[in-house]
C-alpha cells in the first residue's frame, strides 16, 4: 500500500492542471473532475484509517536508500497522525468542493477557483505526509499562496484588503519558518525530521534549539492565528467564499499551523517544560481572549473567525497540558487523556465549525449580507439551514449529546485529575460564554420577528445535503467518546505523539 502514499498529492495537483486546460472547452469539467479527485482522496483516506494496521509507512522518493545511515531521499510518512489528519483534509475538501457546485455561480472565474482548490489540497496533504522541513516549508508555501488567492477571489475592496493583510503576515510567518529551519540545518547538517530528533536527543546547546523552538511558535502560531498572532484571520475568514472560510477554520489552520506544532514538539524535539508551559499558557490566551472577542461581532462570519481563535485554545490546552505531564515524567495514561482530548476536539471543531461557516454561507447566498442585525425570521423560510445551524451552535457550545460536549469534558476532566484546576474553570466559562454568543446569532439570524422584505426560500440542494450531513457528523462524532471505538480512530494518534523517541526509531530502522 506504500506506493499509494504519493497520490495524496499527485491526483489535486494533475487536477490542478486539467481544470484551466479542459475546463476551457467543456462546460462544467471543473467541478466533475474536483469532485471525482476529492471523491478518490477521500475513500483513499478511509482506506488506511480503516483497513491497515497503523504501522507506519515510509515511502522514498526515487528510491535512495540512506548513504551512510544519512538519509538523503525524500520521505513521506504516513503514520497513524498522518492518516488522522489526512482524513479531516479530504472529508472537509470533498463537501466544500460539494457544496460549492451551486454556491460558486455567483461567481466568475468558476475554473480558477477549482484550480486554486485543487492546489490547496495538493500542499495540505503534503504538509501532513512529508518527513523532511524543506519539503514541509514548500508545500507551505504551496497551501497559503493558493489560500491568499481565494481569499481574494471576489476581487472587491473588502477581499483584497483581507488577503493583502493576510499575505504580509503569512510573509512574516514563513522568513521565522524558514530561519529556524536554516538554523536546525546548520547545526544538524540534515532535513529529514527523524534524523534531527536522534541529533537533538544528545544536542547540549539547549539555546540554539530553544530559539530556534521559539520561532517556530511564533512562525506556527501565525499560521494556526492563535493569540497574539491572530490579526489576519477574521479579515481573511470573514472575506473569502464561505467553502474556503469552512477549509481555513476546518483545515488549514490546523494542518499548516496545529499538526506541525505537535508534530516537531513531540517526534523531533525533546520535550521541555517550559515550552510545555509557554503552549498551553498560549491555549488558555486564545481560548478566553478568543471568545470575548467574538460575543460582540454583528457581522455573522468575524463572530465565528473569532470563535476559531477561540476553539483553537481548547485543542492546544488539551495537548498543551499533555506534554507538561510528559515533561514532568508524569502518568502516562493521563497524558493520553489530556492529547486525546485534544485531538478529539480537533476533529470536533473541523466538523461543526465547518458547518457554521456554511451555514453562514447560506444566509449570504441568500440574503446577500453578513449583517445578524438585518437578518430574522429564517426558521420558517431556510428550514435546513436553520436546524443545522443550531445542531451546530449546541455542538460548539458544548450541549449535550453533540460532540464538542464530549471533547471538552475530556479536556477538562484531564485538567481537574492533573490539578490544573484554573484551566478547568476558565474552559468551562469560556464555554458557557460561547453559549450565550450562539443564543445572539440563532436569535438574530432565524427567530428575530423582522424579517426582511424580501422573497426568501431555501439554498439548492447540493449545499442543503452537506449542511445536512456535518449536522449529522455532529452527532455522530460523539460515539468517539465510547472507549472502543475513541481507542480505534484517535488511540494510534494519540500513541505517536506519547511515543515521542519511537517516531526516528521506525524510520530510520534504528
Amino acid at each position: 500500500m506504500h506506493n499509494l502514499i504519493p497520490l495524496f498529492i499527485v491526483i489535486p495537483l494533475a487536477s490542478a492542471f486539467l481544470v484551466p486546460v479542459i475546463g476551457r472547452l467543456i462546460k462544467g469539467f471543473s467541478k466533475i473532475i474536483t469532485l471525482t479527485a476529492f471523491l478518490c482522496l477521500l475513500l483513499l483516506s478511509l482506506n488506511y484509517i480503516f483497513l491497515s494496521d497503523f504501522s507506519p509507512i515510509i515511502y522514498k522518493i526515487g528510491g535512495w536508500e540512506p548513504v551512510e545511515n544519512i538519509p538523503i531521499a525524500i520521505y513521506l510518512v504516513l503514520d497513524s497522525f498522518s492518516i488522522f489528519m489526512l482524513c479531516i483534509i479530504n472529508v472537509m475538501a470533498f463537501l466544500s468542493a460539494l457544496y460549492s457546485v451551486s454556491y460558486i455561480e455567483k461567481y466568475t472565474g468558476i475554473n480558477n477557483f477549482y484550480t486554486l482548490l485543487c492546489i490547496m489540497v495538493a500542499g495540505l496533504n503534503g504538509i501532513v505526509l512529508t518527513g523532511d522541513l524543506f519539503n514541509l516549508y514548500v508545500f507551505l508555501e504551496i497551501t497559503v499562496i493558493a489560500s491568499y488567492a481565494l481569499v481574494a477571489f471576489g476581487t472587491e475592496k473588502e477581499e483584497l484588503e483581507a488577503s493583502f493583510k493576510y499575505q504580509v503576515l503569512g510573509g512574516i510567518a514563513t522568513a521565522m519558518i524558514l530561519f529556524s529551519i536554516g538554523l536546525i540545518y546548520w547545526y544538524t547538517k540534515t532535513l529529514n525530521i527523524a534524523d534531527i530528533s536522534e541529533i537533538l536527543q544528545t544536542s547540549e546547546d539547549h539555546r540554539l534549539i530553544e530559539f530556534s523552538q521559539l520561532m517556530l511558535i511564533a512562525g506556527f502560531g501565525l499560521k494556526a492565528a492563535i493569540m497574539p498572532f491572530h490579526g489576519w484571520l477574521p479579515d481573511a475568514h470573514s472575506s473569502a467564499p464561505s467553502p474556503i472560510s469552512a477549509m481555513l477554520s476546518g483545515v488549514v489552520i490546523k494542518a499548516a499551523g496545529l499538526y506541525v506544532l505537535f508534530r516537531l514538539f513531540f517526534n523531533m524535539y525533546v520535550i521541555s517544560f517550559d515550552i510545555g508551559v509557554l503552549i498551553t499558557a498560549i491555549g488558555t490566551l486564545s481560548m478566553v481572549v478568543g471568545v470575548f472577542l467574538a460575543i460582540g461581532q454583528w457581522d455573522l462570519k468575524r463572530l465565528l473567525a473569532y470563535h476559531s481563535i477561540s476553539q483553537m485554545g481548547y485543542v492546544i490546552l488539551g495537548v498543551g497540558m499533555g506534554m507538561l505531564i510528559l515533561a514532568k515524567n508524569g502518568n502516562k495514561t493521563l497524558a493520553a487523556l489530556a492529547i486525546g482530548g485534544g485531538l478529539f476536539h480537533l476533529v470536533n471543531h473541523a466538523v461543526f465549525k465547518g458547518l457554521l461557516f456554511l451555514n453562514a454561507g447560506a444566509i449570504e447566498y441568500t440574503l446577500g449580507t453578513r449583517d445578524l442585525k438585518k437578518m430574522g425570521g429564517l426558521y420558517s423560510k431556510m428550514p435546513v439551514t436553520s436546524v443545522t445551524s443550531l445542531s451546530a451552535s449546541l455542538a460548539i457550545s458544548g450541549i449535550p449529546p453533540f460532540n464538542g460536549f464530549f471533547s471538552k469534558l475530556i479536556i477538562i476532566l484531564a485538567a481537574v485529575q492533573a490539578r490544573f484546576y484554573l484551566l478547568a474553570v476558565l474552559a468551562v466559562v469560556v464555554s458557557i460564554i460561547t453559549l450565550a454568543s450562539f443564543m445572539k446569532f440563532q436569535r438574530y439570524a432565524f427567530f428575530n420577528t423582522s424579517a426582511p422584505k424580501k422573497v426568501i426560500k431555501e439554498v439548492p440542494l447540493s449545499m442543503t445535503a452537506v449542511m445536512i450531513f456535518m449536522a449529522v457528523l455532529c452527532l455522530g462524532l460523539s460515539l468517539l467518546i465510547l472507549p472502543d471505538i475513541r481507542d480505534s480512530f484517535l488511540g494510534p494518534a494519540v500513541n505517536v505523539l506519547l511515543d515521542t523517541t519511537n517516531y526516528s526509531t521506525v524510520i530510520l530502522g534504528n
